[in-house]
């Protein structure tokens, strides 16, 4: 019985984040789409506890013989540790230097951003992320991307051999609310891990022109949900700098789905002022939530959004402060996002995305047969 094997690394990291996310989201609707005959592991390093990679439906996860830096070193250094199965995703950079013969390898390029925006990332993961997305490049058989736009800047960065396929990111089901105590009656909402490249600063000092301004409508706290990522990024600090004091930001840390989900539903509007994405998914979380969505003119989250949200320029404090005043202000065009951002996440789904990934290793890839230079899939 063929296997395919995913790479559940990500989610036993430090800070999982976004990838950590899609890791087990994809698991779950691999093993939901399976095709006949096939079954669906993971693979982890070498631990004392793996229980937070077990995914309801996945096999493992299997454990390899190596820790973790040692699997990250051996990979790195082109050592071929094929973690088994007849085929094998990975759904970060994180990848076995090729496949053996009669096996199949497609490995998950989230972004450019190593190349893009270097200056958002340490030297060390700019670097290994070029080596590795290069690596996959030349040798995986398919690179699975998350939006056209990276699709087109990677195929014009990197010297393509695979395949590239577009596989967008699906909606979450984050189950039943859970109560999340002392939430404002209105709020701006920011979700992700919080490092420089995600433009919480920006939206800091966006949030406190509004308040200045002296209008009871924008006059608005500001919710910030993740994991502090590196960069040394501290909202609070940042916020008592612009004068923001007495609650105005709260950082609530990482929450649990149940509580992402009542948080995220009951915000006024969501703001994703990041420099640099690959998909965005609080931006497609908000819009399936039904709550308006202001966001940077990133090609990756203009792409997914569609012009069902408010889009201003990167970097931009003073825009920001105006594209959430409309939707803080003008209920008529706030419920004209929130409609339009609805239909528009209905276009995703992750057993969507799951079955361009068993295309790339059933044959089923719609005809593709030059490496780099067509990109199929879901857009």
């Amino acid at each position: 019985m063929p296997e395919l094997v995913v790479v559940a690394e990500q989610l036993l990291a430090a800070v999982p984040g976004g990838t950590g996310r899609y890791t087990a989201q994809l698991l779950r609707a691999l093993a939901a789409t399976a095709p006949p005959g096939w079954t669906v592991s993971s693979v982890v390093a070498r631990r004392p506890d793996v229980e937070a990679a077990r995914v309801e439906g996945v096999a493992g996860p299997r454990v390899l013989p190596l820790p973790p830096r040692a699997l990250v070193a051996s990979w790195e250094a082109g050592i071929p540790l094929w973690p088994g199965g007849d085929a094998v995703h990975a759904p970060t950079p994180l990848a076995p230097p090729r496949s053996p013969r009669g096996r199949t390898l497609s490995v998950t390029v989230h972004d450019t951003v190593p190349w893009t925006h270097p200056e958002t990332l340490t030297p060390r993961g700019v670097s290994w992320h070029r080596r590795m997305v290069e690596r996959a490049a030349r040798r995986a058989d398919t690179v699975v991307v998350p939006t056209e736009a990276v699709a087109r800047d990677l195929t014009a960065r990197v010297p393509m051999c695979a395949r590239v396929r577009v596989a967008p990111h699906g909606v979450t089901d984050l189950g039943p609310p859970t109560p999340v105590p002392g939430l404002p009656r209105r709020y701006v909402l920011v979700v992700g891990t919080v490092e420089p490249r995600k433009g919480i600063d920006v939206l800091v000092e966006a949030v406190a022109e509004l308040t200045r301004s002296g209008e009871a409508a924008t006059d608005v706290p500001l919710l910030v949900v993740g994991q502090p990522g590196w960069g040394g990024l501290d909202p609070l600090r940042l916020a008592a700098r612009h004068g923001l004091v007495d609650g105005r930001v709260r950082v609530l840390g990482r929450l649990t789905d149940g509580e992402l989900a009542t948080v995220l539903r009951n915000a006024t509007v969501v703001a994703v002022p990041s420099l640099a994405e690959g998909f965005g998914l609080p931006v497609l979380e908000a819009m399936a939530a039904g709550v308006p969505v202001v966001h940077s003119d990133d090609p990756a989250l203009v792409e997914v959004s569609a012009k069902a949200a408010e889009v201003v320029p990167r970097g931009d404090a003073r825009a920001l402060a105006t594209g959430l005043r409309k939707v803080l202000t003008d209920p008529d065009l706030a419920a004209g996002r929130v409609a339009a951002g609805k239909a528009r996440a209905r276009d995703f789904s992750w057993h969507r995305a799951a079955t361009v990934v068993w295309d790339c290793h059933t044959g089923k890839d719609g005809g593709l047969s030059d490496p780099g230079q067509q990109h199929g899939g879901e857009s």
